[in-house]
């Protein structure tokens, strides 16, 4: 239902799935089977997977940190998004990729819940596309001691709060990973 002209394609995309980023990370394995999964359905359907890769002064770029974990791979020829600001459209060439591979619609993924992945979100409803968060492949470290709720009830109130999303003529959601099909149109 997007309302970018001529984008009918569904990509994955996988935010901030790196060393430093996770180490801490609620449910960390589960959410990176999800993902793994996710990704060997997107490839099977021919569908883009599209990746995220955060740096700032904390996170070097180069580093080991840096680094997406070694338990998922891009493959040749899968976009390297490259941010330094939680929206991963601000100030990055992911419109141009999703643009070039006439996406308009993506199945978000990745860390952390409460800062890169919702403000990827919205940046994606705000910009025409279709965004639906994957209830089981997105995290983010407790930080409980900063004044947030636990990392459990951020996921939990994140896919709560997205579920029922929607903007003229463009809509957000939530779906588990098993229910997501990347040949099904709308999956």
């Amino acid at each position: 239902m997007t309302t970018l002209a001529d984008r009918h394609n569904t990509a994955l995309v996988v935010i901030d799935l790196q060393n430093e980023v996770v180490a801490n990370a609620y449910r960390r394995r589960e959410v990176l089977d999800a993902v793994n999964m996710l990704i060997k359905r997107a490839r099977d359907a021919h569908g883009p997977v599209v990746w995220v890769r955060h740096a700032d002064q904390s996170l070097v770029a180069g580093s080991e940190g840096w680094q997406i974990v070694s338990e998922l791979a891009p493959a040749p020829g899968e976009a390297i998004v490259e941010k330094s600001y939680r929206d991963a459209f601000e100030d990055t060439d992911l419109e141009q990729v999703l643009s070039r591979l006439g996406v308009g619609r993506l199945i978000v993924t990745g860390a952390q819940t409460d800062m890169c992945v919702r403000s990827t979100l919205h940046g994606a409803l705000v910009r025409g596309y279709d965004a639906t968060l994957v209830s089981d492949a997105h995290t983010t470290e407790d930080m409980i001691q900063a004044g947030a709720p636990p990392a459990e009830a951020v996921i939990r109130h994140t896919n709560l709060y997205w579920s029922n999303q929607k903007a003229p003529g463009r809509l957000g959601g939530v779906v588990e990973s098993k229910d997501v099909d990347f040949a099904l149109d709308g999956s």
